[in-house]
């Protein structure tokens, strides 16, 4: 289901947040673009199943642990994140319609990192990859990542500051991107001694 189900986050948030005028313009016909290409694929990696979960490492019961760990870690902070930013916040309405405006979420995990959401999808990714050791798990944890920190986050931030501007670029100064920073770390250089 993870190989199934992941091309669905690329296929939608990198049209949403790197056409936000048009996808505006689109308004709710937006989601039915992703699924209209997702569908087909969806079909191509159900169909090759057995070829695509074939290449797989055992994981050791250590990695098998770890795996289930940072998933349930990951899905509590998913399910988290979807609690502060509600039903609408995280299907993108906000992206999509003119009417829904949304809010800057900075509490809770949004708190500690901008962007916690993605953060517990390579968690969850990471934990099923370890659980199973199925490679294209891996692969698509790795894909994950990269696409994520290097196309989409980019690309939602600037949507972001333009839809709440100094709010954002505030928040932005004060909380990491990504990974949490380590506060121990601050305290212990900032000490005397």
């Amino acid at each position: 289901m993870t190989i199934i189900l992941w091309p669905i986050i690329p296929l939608f948030w990198i049209p949403v947040h790197g056409l936000s005028r048009i996808i505006k313009r689109i308004g709710l016909l937006t989601y039915v673009t992703p699924l209209l290409t997702w569908l087909p694929l969806a079909y191509l990696i159900y169909r090759n199943r057995t070829f695509v979960l074939q290449f797989k490492i055992n994981p050791s019961v250590i990695l098998s642990i770890t795996g289930i760990t940072l998933l349930v870690l990951g899905t509590l902070l998913h399910v988290w994140t979807g609690q502060l930013l509600g039903l609408w916040g995280l299907v993108g309405l906000p992206e999509v319609s003119t009417k829904i405006k949304g809010e800057l979420t900075t509490r809770g995990p949004f708190a500690v990192v901008r962007h916690p959401t993605y953060f517990a999808h390579v968690m969850m990714f990471s934990g099923i990859f370890l659980m199973t050791g199925v490679i294209a798990i891996g692969i698509i944890t790795l894909l994950d990542f990269l696409l994520v920190y290097i196309i989409i986050i980019p690309l939602e931030e600037k949507e972001l500051l333009n839809r709440f501007g100094e709010g954002y670029r505030l928040y932005k100064k004060r909380v990491p991107k990504f990974f949490p920073r380590t506060h121990f770390y601050k305290k212990v250089k900032s000490t005397p001694g």
